[in-house]
């Protein structure tokens, strides 16, 4: 029962932060804990593998991003179940969490693997080649989308400034 143990002393220090990540890909509580939750079965399932594995942090959050991926090529991911009203805008918002829901909104505005990548690197930590080997892809296209991703950040949460940034070009 020692495997067990090592399992359940490694899920327990790392839920809140694949929590946080699974968050910020999704934008949704719920499905996040969905998603981290079939992560965690998947990885219980492999753990005799996955232990092995030289870096089981990047290993685990390749398979948090494979379950948010296929749950995105589902139709029923684009079905919301509840009647939302739509957000006032945040940029005049002055509580605390106002910077919070402006980044949470740029964030869903992105691409998939725009989000995926600057979620993994920057919110989760992880290094280019740990995000490449998360995602499946070279480490040249993590580079590619994290610059492309912060730029699309940059304008959506600070328009006036690439408004004025190309005028003096």
């Amino acid at each position: 029962m020692d495997r067990d143990r090592e399992y359940v002393e490694y899920v327990s220090a790392r839920l809140p932060a694949l929590h946080r990540a699974a968050y910020l890909l999704c934008g949704d509580p719920h499905r996040a804990d969905d998603l981290v939750q079939a992560t965690f079965v998947s990885l219980f399932v492999h753990w005799r593998r996955a232990r092995r594995a030289e870096n089981l942090d990047a290993y685990v959050h390749r398979i948090l991003v494979r379950r948010y991926l296929d749950e995105q090529r589902r139709g029923w991911a684009r079905v919301r179940l509840m009647w939302t009203v739509p957000e006032p805008d945040r940029r005049t918002d002055t509580a605390p969490n106002g910077d919070r829901d402006l980044v949470m909104s740029a964030l869903r505005q992105l691409p998939k693997g725009q989000r995926t990548v600057l979620v993994l690197r920057f919110f989760s930590d992880l290094s280019v080649d740990d995000t490449a080997a998360a995602m499946g892809c070279s480490a040249g296209n993590v580079k590619s989308q994290t610059a492309r991703g912060l730029e699309a950040m940059r304008r959506v949460l600070f328009p006036d400034d690439v408004t004025a940034e190309r005028r003096n070009r």
